[in-house]
């Protein structure tokens, strides 16, 4: 079996490493053959390269580069693949007429977070979903968010790989280089954008620094982060920490006794998925396929949306409750372990994969 993947880069992200932790499973099995496609030379997971996989990069030079339908026409002629797998919404826009010229199966990995409203409109994907023979979300809560049609839609959750947390930096090395000397540790990762709220993560973390000061709390992320220190009052400046994006960043959540995730739209949060794998209870905004994740009261708990006083609330209740906190981190640890493990999500994806070809294409 051939699959040509299709995705515009390997910057960090939770969709990049998903693929990535794909290719790594798919080139264990003999009798698949993948081959991957980029639009830009930005490799942030370097472990591809350990792969015996040939990489085609193909540059967009401009929004609307329509060379890009053509050099990828010629790509999948030449490896012929029985199956493509495009990962968000430019590639699939690009691959659909090789699908339709070639007449291969197309599986549609576009959705991957589940807005309340979808920006801009269903547009975009009501053109690439009669297209797709297979639709797959990382939550059920995505799929409906776009309205995607249930014959051809299905959710394959993200998997998380154990072994990132083997050989982690000690919590010791980890508190002395970034100067922490706190009893406690609270962290939110997340990009510094519009779809996450920062602002109701540090209004609540100055809440609860009003009443105990024994705490740092971390905001850890990629973006532009100057709107939020604006947001930090004077004197919780050392208490309120903002860390661009980090390698080791397992090592650093693992030094945090909760890890909490505000936001206006998610599919499913890798960042919790870490927290939960590391045994951390979570806290975090109930929208999206966060339901999905978080058995709320037992592996963590879910909170209204821009709700600060309820997020502050729950922070304590969790400081104030070390047994139940403890007990809720390692419920959450069994639950990645056995719903959303990497093998698992790997197994799901062979497992389509082997049957999409006997199905009756578009």
């Amino acid at each position: 079996m051939k699959i040509l993947f299709f995705i515009e880069s390997l910057h960090p992200g939770g969709k990049e490493r998903r693929l990535v932790e794909l290719l790594k499973g798919l080139s264990k099995y003999e009798d698949i053959s993948t081959e991957l496609v980029l639009t830009r030379k930005n490799v942030h997971y370097k472990d591809i390269f350990n792969l015996n996989l040939r990489i085609h990069y193909i540059e967009r030079k401009y929004r609307k580069d329509l060379s890009l339908f053509f050099k990828f026409y010629r790509i999948a002629r030449e490896f012929k693949p029985d199956i493509v797998h495009t990962w968000g919404n430019l590639p699939v826009v690009y691959a659909i007429p090789s699908k339709m010229l070639l007449k291969i199966p197309l599986i549609n990995n576009q959705i991957t977070d589940a807005p309340m409203h979808v920006k801009g409109g269903l547009l975009s994907y009501k053109i690439t979903f009669p297209f797709s023979d297979i639709l797959i979300a990382n939550s059920k809560a995505g799929l409906k968010s776009y309205n995607a049609p249930e014959s051809k839609s299905k959710v394959i959750y993200n998997g998380f790989a154990f072994d990132r947390i083997e050989y982690l930096e000690t919590p010791e090395k980890i508190r002395e280089r970034l100067n922490i000397n706190t009893d406690h540790v609270l962290g939110m990762v997340a990009s510094f954008s519009l779809l996450k709220d920062y602002g109701t993560y540090i209004k609540a973390a100055q809440k609860v620094l009003k009443k105990n000061s024994n705490i740092v709390f971390l905001c850890v992320g990629a973006g532009d982060d100057d709107i939020y220190h604006e947001l930090v009052n004077h004197e919780f400046n050392n208490k309120i920490r903002f860390l661009s994006r980090q390698h080791n960043i397992e090592s650093i959540m693992n030094i945090c006794d909760i890890g909490i995730l505000a936001t206006y739209t998610e599919g499913i949060a890798n960042s919790l998925m870490e927290f939960m794998a590391l045994g951390k209870p979570v806290i975090a905004t109930d929208c999206g396929g966060t339901r999905e994740l978080i058995k709320d009261g037992e592996t963590g708990f879910l909170v209204k949306p821009k709700s600060p006083e309820e997020l502050a609330s729950k922070i304590e209740y969790l400081l104030d409750n070390n047994k139940i906190a403890s007990n809720m981190g390692e419920r959450g640890k069994e639950r990645i372990k056995k719903e959303f493990s990497i093998e698992k999500m790997i197994n799901s994806f062979v497992g389509l994969y082997r049957t999409l070809p006997k199905r009756k294409m578009n």
